[in-house]
């Protein structure tokens, strides 16, 4: 398993559009793809930097994942994710190396990728993403 590059830093705000106002103004960015990803209890905005992606993530509601970490944590950095070639392959290496993984199998996310995360537990504190974009 290789990384291939950093597909995307996951921020999670309160208010999408505010935040998406806020890097357009401050950076003069603006979102190329915005969607509701019901599975993940978010909506999403990924703004394009270089080969990568910002990525904001307001929660749906109080009892979701993003929406549990905005009221503990409040706004701010979520998660980092990879891109990976192949999703399926990479989660087998992570579980033969030992890595505390949240899903041992993918699952489909935004822009119809196929998506991972390993548990922050895992390495450095960090919420893990892996992503295998959809062709």
């Amino acid at each position: 398993m290789k990384l291939l590059n950093l597909d995307h830093v996951g921020i999670a705000v309160r208010d999408l559009d505010e935040a998406i106002a806020g890097y357009a103004d401050r950076y003069g960015v603006e979102p190329m793809h915005r969607e509701v990803v019901d599975p993940q209890g978010v909506e999403e905005a990924m703004i394009p930097v270089g080969g990568s992606f910002i990525q904001l993530l307001q929660p749906l509601g109080p009892d979701t994942p993003v929406g549990r970490f905005v009221a503990s944590r409040g706004e701010g950095l979520h998660h980092v994710a990879y891109a990976v070639t192949d999703i399926v392959t990479a989660l087998s290496h992570l579980e033969e190396q030992g890595a505390e993984l949240i899903d041992r199998e993918p699952r489909i996310g935004g822009r119809g990728a196929r998506i991972a995360f390993v548990h922050p537990k895992d390495l450095a504190g960090t919420l893990t993403e892996l992503v295998e974009v959809a062709d």
